[in-house]
């Protein structure tokens, strides 16, 4: 049995002889891609780009497109292609490269916001000028100007709905190693993905689903748990538009700031210090009433009974009939943002048009029929296996090597924060507790920011979560806070710690506005 074991040992020891000692794959040029053989794949363009003059990003219009005249100024090799894993797939991507002299090794996915159409040229042109290999994709469907907003593709083409939930993310990672492999002959040396929204919903599907695709994933402020969070949206809205703007349950923007200095008065000072933050707004039990008007008047500082009781429905989220919360709603603090869901008049585009089009597959429902339990029980029924990626067992991924940062603003009013709050307990629970899941995955939740702290570093409460994800994959050490700066004209002015969830920053006394005077901790509120 001893000789069997020695001789055992020496068959690996001879095998990873043999493949230390097998030289790279051979390098290939750039214009060589071109005739590149990967299954279910056909490139169509693979040409070297090298500035000066500077080369010009393609534009696309819209709110979530790419502006025109941004440039890239360092060389690199451009490829273009589509994968089609089923014949009504037709999953558009590119791949940027930047020269074997100047890649960093690593490969980074750009992600995409909404249910945009359109590969993120913005995204890969940051990527490239700092060195790595980048992909996008345009989720599988082409939208003319990127919205956000569901054009009807949907309808009628299961398997592009399919491309958009899960799978054209993991067709582009799958495609753009191999061409990564060809061109410097030898793989990435580790792969990240950053986004936020529906970027942080691919973030966590990969994770999921596809649990070696990378070894480091930032989920922003993430579209989770999608039939759900659209029905909560449409919800939201449908509760505040129904009946019109001139209803008596309409609130109208003007009265958004008077309902937050309310809710800031009641629950700002609960950490210990009144510095326009609220640390934790699940411990705030804000009551609208507590700001209704006097009977039968209506002014700008006060709220209507009817009033009330839509603030207090926002507040709430939604159920189904039998009182299970679909979606938990906005949080105290959000609504100077209230607008985008509850400001009309009809629903925003992206949740209306969902339901419209991959659920009813009727680009004229009529949003004034929407039934809260009973929608979003046939959306579960009809596309949820296409769309909703919940599985709390990351073990794989765990396994693999990978580590998820996940990060949700508090003020977030286009995706209520605590659905990612409920993902990331379900997680720890599957993973048999924080001990088992904190080394591998953390939540930070960011007090005082409305959207996407972690992916825009230009804004209020910003931080750079891309960076955050490599320094702790490369480095195995966990982040114990993250240091988000408020800015005013290019100009830091405050900092803040946010802390690893369930933990928040404890005020230890000093300047509010300087993060060095919190530490991080279990709150005793």
């Amino acid at each position: 049995m001893r000789r069997h074991s020695y001789r055992y040992l020496l068959l690996i020891f001879l095998a990873g002889f043999v493949l230390a000692s097998m030289p790279a794959a051979a390098q290939q040029s750039c214009e060589s891609l071109a005739t590149l053989k990967i299954p279910s794949v056909t490139i169509t363009m693979a040409k070297s780009i090298a500035p000066p003059p500077d080369f010009e990003v393609p534009s696309l219009p819209g709110k979530y497109g790419t502006p025109a005249g941004l440039k890239v100024s360092v060389p690199f090799c451009r490829v273009a292609g589509f994968a089609a894993p089923t014949s009504d797939s037709h999953i558009s991507f590119e791949v940027w490269l930047p020269t074997t002299a100047h890649w960093n090794g690593k490969y980074f996915g750009a992600g995409n916001p909404g249910f945009v159409g359109a590969i993120s040229y913005g995204g890969m042109s940051r990527e490239v000028a700092r060195g790595y290999a980048t992909a996008s994709t345009d989720t599988g469907h082409a939208d003319a100007e990127a919205t956000g907003a569901l054009p009807p593709w949907a309808i009628g083409h299961p398997e592009k709905v399919t491309d958009w939930g899960y799978r054209a993310v993991h067709e582009m990672t799958v495609a753009a190693k191999q061409i990564i492999r060809a061109y410097y002959g030898k793989a990435p040396r580790l792969s990240f993905w950053s986004s936020c929204h529906e970027g942080g919903n691919q973030a966590l599907t990969e994770a999921q689903k596809y649990p070696t695709d990378y070894d480091g994933i930032a989920a922003g402020d993430p579209a989770y748990d999608i039939t759900h969070l659209q029905a909560v949206s449409v919800y939201l809205s449908w509760v505040s538009l129904k009946d019109g703007v001139k209803a008596p349950g309409y609130i109208p923007p003007s009265k958004y700031p008077a309902i937050n200095r309310a809710v800031l008065d009641a629950c700002d000072g609960l950490d210990g210090v009144r510095d326009g933050i609220i640390e934790n707004p699940m411990l705030c039990h804000f009551d609208p009433a507590s700001i209704q008007c006097p009977a039968k008047e209506d002014y700008a500082s006060c709220l209507t009974p009817a009033q009330v009781q839509t603030a207090r429905l926002v507040y709430a989220g939604a159920r189904f009939n039998d009182g299970t919360q679909i979606y938990p709603g906005l949080e105290p603090g959000s609504e100077l943002d209230w607008g985008m869901m509850l400001g009309g008049p009809e629903p925003m585009a992206i949740n209306k048009d969902f339901f419209a089009t991959v659920v009813f597959q009727n680009a004229g429902w009529d949003w004034h029929t929407f039934d809260v339990s009973r929608d979003t029980r046939l959306a579960d029924e009809r596309v949820g296996v296409m769309v909703n990626m919940t599985d709390p067992n990351l073990r794989p991924f765990k396994e693999h090597g990978g580590k998820l940062l996940m990060y949700q603003s508090w003020q977030e009013a286009a995706i209520p924060p605590g659905g990612l709050v409920d993902y990331y307990q379900h997680v720890q629970a599957a993973m048999g507790g924080p001990g088992k899941t904190q080394d591998f995955a953390r939540l930070f939740m960011v007090p005082g920011e409305g959207m996407c702290s972690g992916f825009d570093v230009r804004g209020p409460g910003a931080f750079n979560a891309q960076d955050v994800i490599e320094k702790w994959r490369e480095t195995n050490v966990p982040p114990d806070k993250i240091i988000a700066s408020h800015r005013v004209g290019g100009v830091v002015d405050r900092t803040h710690p946010v802390c690893p969830y369930p933990q928040a920053a404890i005020y230890k006394g000093g300047d509010p506005y300087d993060a060095a005077n919190f530490t991080c901790g279990i709150p005793k509120w």
